[in-house]
């Protein structure tokens, strides 16, 4: 492969006059430039970018982790990633990590070892402890309410979220309430689970943890979660489900048993997917792609940790 001192030699300039072509610069007569252009065509010159990324000490490279890249909250999520990306003329690298700790470090590692300039985690199994070991390397962005010192973090606080969504079911006069979550581990899922449990202590309610579904995440999983329905002595009045997708499923499938919504079972979902306006399904609505752009924007920011709350709202439909 030819380098630059090979065209410096066959147009006859001095290297620096090479790189100030290759660099755009101004101040090289249009005899040079050209001469470097033919040489640069002649010998089909690559410009090695490994080389640029050492004296730029960047390499434009994002990382960017999910648990799965088919679910519609982490598609929505990238899509606000994505845009701002563009806007900077950076790329990204996907990991997905299905929850595997393994792989979750791996992204870590190549922020080590500056493979990628910052990291974004979108949602995380990695406990603070080894998260924190690797701040010194680069910029870490996490989607959580999470203040620690080192990182930036925007959030949505899904305690008040769930609060508020409780308090709308029981002002309507729900009693018997479950909720559906993707796991019950994590940041947001512990905050949900807290705010049921204070929402039960405040009414003097007992928690039924039949009424408590966790593992879904996807539509069909909607369709389990009316089977076992179907089996409890005393189902729940209402549900909370942390997806539109998983709301969409129960709905669908509530119809075919002849379960009737809200009269039986009241929904609410989550996110306010395009799936959830489309069924009329009641839902809080959470700006994904909107926490997606500040997510990006904060891993460009080596300079200060900040962290941003992002508000949500209540979207009254047909499920309630």
């Amino acid at each position: 492969m030819p380098n630059i001192r090979d065209i410096a030699e066959s147009s006859g300039v001095s290297t620096t006059t090479v790189s100030r072509v290759i660099n755009n610069h101004p101040y090289v007569s249009d005899e040079k430039r050209e001469a470097v252009r033919r040489a640069i065509e002649l010998h089909n010159y690559q410009k090695n970018i490994n080389a640029v990324h050492l004296s730029t000490g960047k390499t434009f490279l994002i990382g960017v982790v999910v648990p799965f890249t088919d679910h519609p909250y982490f598609g929505r999520l990238l899509k606000g990633i994505a845009q701002e990306a563009l806007n900077n003329n950076y790329k990204l690298i996907l990991f997905q990590t299905n929850y595997d700790p393994g792989k979750e470090v791996e992204a870590m590692d190549m922020l080590k070892h500056k493979q990628i300039d910052a990291l974004i985690i979108c949602s995380r199994v990695c406990e603070w402890s080894m998260i924190s070991k690797y701040l010194c390397y680069g910029p870490i962005v996490l989607c959580e309410d999470i203040k620690e010192e080192g990182v930036s973090s925007t959030f949505v606080d899904h305690y008040e979220s769930f609060s508020k969504a409780l308090a709308y079911l029981y002002d309507k006069g729900y009693d018997k309430i479950g909720y559906c979550v993707g796991r019950m581990t994590g940041t947001n899922s512990k905050q949900r689970e807290k705010a049921y449990k204070d929402f039960h202590d405040q009414h003097n309610f007992t928690i039924n943890p039949d009424y408590i579904f966790s593992q879904s995440l996807y539509f069909e999983d909607g369709i389990q979660i009316v089977q076992e329905l179907r089996e409890l002595p005393v189902p729940p009045t209402a549900l909370l489900v942390t997806s539109d997708q998983i709301a969409a499923g129960i709905v669908t499938c509530c119809e075919k048993e002849q379960i009737s919504i809200p009269g039986q079972l009241a929904i609410i979902g989550f996110d306010n997917q395009p799936i959830a306006k489309f069924m009329d399904i009641t839902t809080i609505e959470i700006p994904l792609e909107k926490i997606g752009q500040k997510l990006f924007l904060q891993s460009l920011d080596t300079e200060h940790n900040t962290h941003q709350e992002i508000s949500t709202r209540l979207i009254e439909r047909k499920t309630v």
